[in-house]
């Protein structure tokens, strides 16, 4: 056996009756090889699993053997591994001054400290990569699977410029890979992360241009302001004033009328914080087409806005509980495209929620009125969502984000302590609402439990989502928590 037992997939579950079933595969089984071949990712996976017969290379304890999986037609391999990498996962070497995981404070688990760059996350999960690691052998993989959309970190097409901001040479060439890929037909979907003074302005014309003459075939390009923690130490960072906000607002709505008429498709989005920061309305869901950029917080508050508002049977409502959490503009949270596997490797390292489990719900308590606990983003919105219901008892209540400090205002990135100090000063009787995309399993980011909130205050979680919060306020005033 080749391979560390460390590196070896295993096995998570077994379909009753299956295929797998029948060939005795047992949830545990450490999985060294399937028809010879010693599978690096879930992608791979996929692929020699999908034949009629099937070769497991299985070790069982301290035990190896041979299992002989015959799938009859129409018929699904019927077991599923517990990672979507068996190998390591590729690391980000590039030393971007706006990148977060620079901003975090010490002491944190280990793994928020890990960056990835790693093509197969970015299509699983959609993880940003930079490219800058991507090589010809990735090339061949991405088009021979076809393993698409993928998600691009542009940043500046400027090859000095964007070399400068990734602090990486590779990086002012990198992007020679979207067009080979686009060339082949993988989607490719691009961010910009803007940084006043240092790829606004002239330098984000010259981009939005260069897309055009250079990759008019990018679905779309989620324009992101930088995320700056107190604990940043870059003195050229700094957060986009109101001005600038609107600003940066002006441009995309001038440059989305413009790959209208030249690709016929507005291609290019400001992320919501934007208009918020400017003061602006958010714009119709019309304008977001299919919401491809939701995750990256492009209509991600239209989304919640009109979610919250829409009036739909009962099999919608139940589908919207337990569809993924679209988050109080936390583009920290992503749902994941595909049904490999429900576990991001990086979950970590790209700042992401875990689905927290919905499904133990806590003793009831008396409560005489309900609290909404989001970030400052997420109060600007929601308050007035919840004054249209007319519910006294009601109230929204804004946690300010001093562990992170700086600009962090998205509701995914809430801590505990946070969250406890917020609750320092409110009643004790009131049941708190909180959205799951702020904890990770059942811990939030500063490591700190539900349990431990729940000690001094009723602390619930739900769905990130409008219609979940609608339901919630309406089940309170109909008197289902009392």
């Amino acid at each position: 056996m080749s391979a560390t037992i460390e590196s070896l997939p295993e096995i998570y579950s077994v379909v009753p009756g299956s295929a797998c079933a029948r060939a005795g595969v047992q949830v545990g089984d450490l999985v060294c090889a399937v028809n010879g071949v010693a599978p690096r990712d879930v992608l791979e996976w996929q692929s020699l699993t999908a034949q009629d017969v099937v070769e497991l290379e299985i070790l069982r304890g301290r035990l190896e053997t041979r299992l002989v999986v015959d799938i009859a037609p129409g018929e699904q391999f019927g077991a599923s591994v517990s990672s979507a990498l068996f190998d390591r996962i590729h690391t980000c070497d590039n030393h971007c001054e706006f990148c977060f995981i620079y901003q975090l404070p010490k002491g944190m688990r280990k793994s928020l400290y890990l960056k990835d760059d790693d093509y197969r996350l970015s299509f699983l999960y959609g993880n940003f990569t930079t490219l800058t690691r991507f090589t010809e052998a990735d090339f061949e993989r991405v088009a021979d699977q076809r393993l698409s959309p993928l998600y691009v970190s542009i940043h500046a097409t400027d090859a000095p410029k964007r070399a400068e901001m990734l602090r990486n040479q590779r990086g002012g060439m990198s992007l020679r890979w979207m067009t080979e890929l686009m060339k082949v037909g993988i989607e490719i979907r691009g961010q910009i992360v803007l940084c006043p003074g240092v790829n606004d302005g002239e330098v984000l014309e010259n981009t939005l241009l260069d897309t055009i003459e250079k990759f008019e075939k990018l679905s779309a390009i989620a324009i992101v302001p930088l995320g700056l923690s107190k604990h940043n130490t870059e003195s050229r960072m700094r957060v986009h004033t109101a001005a600038e906000s609107r600003d940066v607002i002006n441009v995309v709505e001038r440059w989305q009328e413009v790959f209208l008429r030249v690709v016929g498709r507005p291609t290019v989005f400001a992320a919501d914080e934007f208009y918020v920061l400017a003061g602006h309305d958010l714009p119709s869901a019309d304008s977001y087409g299919e919401f491809g950029m939701l995750e990256d917080g492009i209509g991600i508050g239209r989304r919640f806005i009109d979610d919250f508002f829409r009036v739909a049977d009962e099999t919608a409502a139940a589908s919207n509980l337990q569809e993924a959490s679209l988050g109080f503009f936390s583009s920290v949270d992503v749902a994941n495209p595909t049904s490999y596997t429900s576990a991001n490797p990086a979950v970590d390292t790209s700042l992401r929620a875990v689905p927290v489990a919905l499904g133990k719900p806590r003793p009831k308590r008396a409560t005489s009125s309900i609290g909404i606990l989001t970030g400052t983003y997420g109060f600007k919105i929601i308050s007035p969502l919840i004054t249209s219901l007319h519910e006294p008892r009601a109230f929204v209540h804004e946690v300010k984000n001093s562990f992170f400090g700086g600009n962090t205002a998205v509701s995914g990135l809430m801590t505990g302590v946070d969250i406890a100090e917020t609750l320092a000063d409110l009643p004790t009787d009131r049941l708190y609402l909180i959205p799951d995309v702020c904890l990770n399993g059942d811990r939030f980011l500063d490591g700190i439990t539900l349990d431990e909130i729940n000690k001094t205050h009723y602390v619930e979680a739900i769905p990130t989502n409008g219609s979940a919060l609608r339901e919630a306020i309406e089940s309170f005033s109909q008197g289902c928590v009392q």
